[in-house]
């Protein structure tokens, strides 16, 4: 099972899409045990929307569709107002 998820740091509106295997330990990862990357900058982040697969494939069409103009706008106006 792969887990799209969408990740929403508060304090500096900012909004980070990813995809997993294992959605505990990556939501981990950047709110307290990643050293490097982008994410470290806008802690904390809260989960704000997820889906799930049953393929890799289809976790990463989804991401990449997300990434796009129309899934940030789509983010932007239906799922972060709710936070």
């Amino acid at each position: 099972m792969y887990t799209v998820y969408i990740i929403y740091s508060r304090a500096f509106n900012k909004i980070y899409i990813g995809c997993t295997s294992n959605l505990e330990a990556r939501f981990k990862s950047h709110n307290e045990l990643g050293i490097k990357g982008w994410t470290i900058k806008f802690r904390p982040w809260i989960i704000v929307h997820t889906e799930e697969f049953e393929s890799k494939r289809e976790a990463l069409d989804r991401e990449k569709q997300l990434k796009g103009a129309k899934g940030r706008e789509w983010i932007r106006k239906e799922i972060i107002p709710k936070y």
